[in-house]
């Protein structure tokens, strides 16, 4: 048997895992859990917009170029070296404002096994942040094998079992009659349409980002064609019935005020077990989540750093980032990232609570991210007109009509995505609203430009044509 028949061998449901993996987590649950009923108008529309467009679009460019690299791929054929750069660029730099929104979550899940009251203490907080964010570098540091066993225990313990808790215990929770902290009415449904309290909806990107991951292993299955967009359809209901259920059973259980964006879900544990009667489960519980968390962490501290590493070899960003140690890690780039991943953590110190610190962070990381989603659906408008006979065993349906209103809805969800993102949430307390947007805006610059900056070095470094003699 030949080495790529040998990897070929995912399935559908084996493919949709990798997805649900990269997306579910219970840490995302109390951002929409803010909205009550309302949340359900909300999930629906973010869902037309960007989930099941980003999902089609994976699957046809997945499987039209089922390359290494996936986004970085896909946007490289459209529109050459430097743009896939670019996307994979943001790809790395979202992942320096994303690490401290989960590490947060993982310090505050370790405060329930000590004292609840140390989730809302800024320096315990960011002193448990720094630990874990470098203990899970220096995992890093021994290559992809230690990380993705890491992982492997981590997708389950900390993303996949926190959300079934949440789900289950809320369950139990109404079941045994206890009043809904969110009365069901038709009007209930209706979103308070205030710009600044439709801020959250720019941070609902966060919760479906990963659903392009089955389109990067396309060379891995058997059947593309089949396989992919069965398996991307497959993640989409198991992501959504896990969000809206989260979400709402999160709602159900705690009142609305006192829902935090970092320790909601552990709120909820602790609300849920004291009324059942078994408390005493919530310290073990916190140190299975905590630790699921820190195993989750490991692989994206790793994953990103590589494919940029790839770009460094490639020419397109200074070589000295992509050398790797006898682990084949780009340490540089780990250590470029472990620095800046510090620097966006002391945000917890000097912004006015944990929950803002919180959100600040979430919306830089959705600012960058929806660049690089923006690029893939531009790429994928182009390539059906620059590349219009590579087979494609998926193709979104409807020719080229359908392609633009695919790629055209997902952009104008992503550009809707990074208006909100700016906007201050009328539910926390952020402070001076200049002052927030200018860091905002501050943040997502610095984050999205070195690939310019590169690219400007680049040129400058190339020397200049010499004349041709005449005569």
């Amino acid at each position: 048997m030949t080495g790529p028949a040998r990897t070929a061998r995912l399935g559908v449901l084996a493919l949709a895992m990798i997805n649900v993996a990269s997306i579910v987590s219970a840490r995302n649950l109390p951002v929409m859990a803010e909205y009550g009923w309302s949340m359900l108008l909300l999930f629906l529309l973010s869902i037309v917009v960007f989930l099941v467009p980003i999902s089609m679009a994976a699957a046809e460019l997945g499987t039209a170029f089922p390359r290494d690299g996936g986004v970085y791929a896909w946007v490289k054929e459209a529109f050459g070296g430097r743009t896939g750069f670019l996307a994979v660029w943001c790809d790395y730099a979202e992942n320096v404002a994303w690490f401290p929104t989960v590490l947060s979550f993982m310090a505050a899940s370790s405060a329930y096994a000590i004292d609840p009251a140390l989730a809302t203490d800024k320096r315990y907080l960011l002193a448990v942040m720094l630990i874990f964010f470098w203990g899970t570098t220096a995992a890093g540091l021994r290559g992809v094998r230690a990380s993705a066993l890491i992982g492997a225990v981590g997708t389950v313990a900390g993303s996949i079992l926190p959300a079934l808790l949440v789900v289950g215990l809320g369950a139990v929770f109404l079941l045994q009659g206890h009043a809904s902290e969110i009365p069901f009415s038709a009007g209930a449904l209706v979103p308070d349409v205030h710009l600044d309290n439709l801020a959250f909806l720019g941070g609902i990107v966060l919760l479906f980002t990963g659903m392009e991951m089955a389109g990067f292993h396309a060379r891995e299955t058997r059947d593309p064609g089949r396989t992919v967009p069965r398996a991307i359809a497959l993640a989409v209901v198991i992501t959504v019935a896990f969000s809206v259920l989260g979400s709402l059973f999160m709602a159900f259980v705690l009142p609305e005020h006192e829902i935090s964006l970092v320790s909601g879900t552990m709120q909820l544990f602790s609300s849920v077990l004291d009324t059942l009667s078994v408390g005493w489960l919530l310290a073990p519980l916190a140190v299975i989540v905590t630790l699921g968390g820190i195993a989750h962490l490991t692989p994206w501290v790793l994953g990103p750093a590589k494919g940029v590493a790839v770009v460094a070899r490639d020419g397109l960003a200074p070589r000295r980032l992509g050398r790797t140690n006898r682990n084949d890690v780009p340490v540089a780039l780990l250590m470029v990232q472990g620095a800046a991943g510090t620097v966006f953590a002391l945000l917890f110190v000097v912004v006015p609570s944990v929950s803002t610190s919180y959100w600040m962070l979430s919306a830089v990381t959705a600012q960058v991210v929806v660049a690089m989603y923006a690029l893939v659906f531009a790429a994928l408008v182009r390539l059906r007109y620059t590349r219009p006979d590579v087979p494609r065993p998926y193709r979104i349906p409807g020719g080229l009509p359908g392609v633009w209103l695919v790629g055209g809805v997902g952009l104008l969800g992503c550009v809707g995505s990074f208006v909100l993102g700016f906007v201050p949430p009328s539910q926390l307390a952020t402070g001076n609203t200049v002052v927030y947007v200018l860091l905002l805006a501050l943040a997502t610059v610095v984050l999205s430009l070195p690939p310019f900056v590169f690219a400007l070095l680049s040129r400058r470094r190339q020397p200049e044509p010499v004349p041709t003699p005449v005569g």
